[in-house]
């Protein structure tokens, strides 16, 4: 007689996504979840185009509770972490912040960190998703030193206020407000950090760092002092106009930091060695890295916006990838986008179908003539006018 068979084993159910409580407030609308992402926050409350005017010309409250957080706690974590990324913060002063990245041997993106020191831990908190990854990382890199790396995305959770007027709101909640960027105050269990600022116009970044238990009450006390409730599309579009790149949209695999912002806010081009070092230095010192992280101006034809990862194409060609792409109140569709060095900034483009330009301040090294093509060029796109 033949012996029964057990049963296949089954993969486990995957969890769905856990709702912010600010879910709750009136005419929100939840952002589509990708990834291993575990929060969902609010894309909008109804108006993304107004939202977007509050946060550069009032205070909006910006839900960031599905960022991953990680807590490191332990005597050698400062000079553990400055051994394993690419910035200097064996030194970093308590009530003060960076960003780091983890890079790979041959200096590609692993992940991205923004690290906030106070009280004898260091936090980092990191793009959605993406906790698990790093936390794994960082467990095997322990070896024998005193640190704790946890991951305590359940018990921690950021917001954000976003706007000139955000300072005064904090303020009026009863909140410490930093004066620079990357400044961090403690706040009750957590703590407040100034980040640079997003959009075109500067608008002032205050993040705070609440128990994801007080998540609700802390909005609800700073909407009480003024902030108005604005949603994640609304603050990516003065990020993507600010140019500041997200881990994982606007960088894929062969990233390295010298083509992004990242080479000026999170590597120290002078510290010791770390992993990937050798690449970082090797292509600042030639000055000129594969690829250029650029602001595309879209046609907006289309009611679908291209995906990230997306080819951007000159003629048949493929010159580059696009990673986010927003409708901004003002500048209409416009997208963050890795393009070779070769590709002119007049160039003519497309992406998923529709024509695209180079913003004239995102040329290399371009001259007066050059840009003058290239401003031309843009308002031909957004006016419709260009094939």
């Amino acid at each position: 007689m033949t012996a029964p068979q057990s049963p296949a084993p089954q993969s486990p159910a995957p969890q769905r996504p856990t709702p912010s409580p600010l879910l709750s407030l009136p005419g929100a609308v939840p952002v589509e979840v990708a990834g291993d992402a575990a929060r969902v926050v609010a894309a909008h409350y109804g108006d993304p185009l107004r939202e977007q005017r509050v946060l550069t010309e009032g205070a909006g409250l910006v839900d960031r509770s599905d960022r991953d957080v990680l807590a490191v706690p332990g005597a050698d974590r400062l000079s553990w972490l400055h051994s394993i990324t690419s910035q200097h913060v064996e030194r970093l002063a308590d009530g003060s912040g960076s960003e780091a990245l983890v890079l790979s041997p041959n200096g590609h993106v692993e992940h991205h960190l923004v690290v906030a020191e106070l009280g004898g831990t260091t936090w980092a908190d990191v793009e959605p998703g993406t906790g698990a990854g790093l936390h794994a990382f960082l467990q095997r890199m322990r070896f024998m030193l005193r640190v704790e790396p946890e991951l305590v995305t359940d018990d921690w959770a950021l917001l954000g206020v976003v706007g000139p007027e955000a300072p005064r709101v904090v303020a009026a909640a009863g909140l410490p407000v930093p004066e620079a960027a990357y400044r961090v105050a403690p706040a009750g269990a957590g703590w407040v950090r100034r980040m640079p600022p997003v959009g075109d116009g500067g608008a002032v970044v205050l993040e705070l760092l609440v128990p994801r238990a007080e998540l609700g009450g802390t909005a609800d006390r700073l909407l009480a002092a003024g902030a108005r409730p604005t949603g994640s599309s609304a603050y990516e579009a003065l990020r993507v106009e600010a140019r500041r790149p997200r881990f994982g949209v606007d960088s894929d695999h062969r990233t390295i930091p010298n083509e992004l912002e990242w080479l000026h806010t999170a590597v120290h081009l002078e510290k010791g060695c770390y992993r990937g070092q050798e690449t970082v230095a090797r292509v600042h010192n030639l000055g000129r890295p594969p690829r250029r992280l650029v602001l595309l101006h879209l046609d907006g034809v289309s009611e679908d916006l291209p995906a990230p990862g997306e080819p951007v194409l000159s003629g048949t060609r493929a010159v580059g990838r696009v990673g986010s792409v927003v409708r901004h109140h003002e500048l209409g569709v416009i997208a963050l986008a890795l393009v070779k060095q070769s590709v002119a900034q007049d160039a003519a483009l497309t992406v998923g179908g529709s024509t695209a330009a180079i913003d004239p301040d995102d040329g290399p090294d371009a001259l007066d003539d050059t840009r003058t093509a290239a401003r031309d060029r843009v308002r031909a796109v957004r006016s419709g006018t260009i094939a």
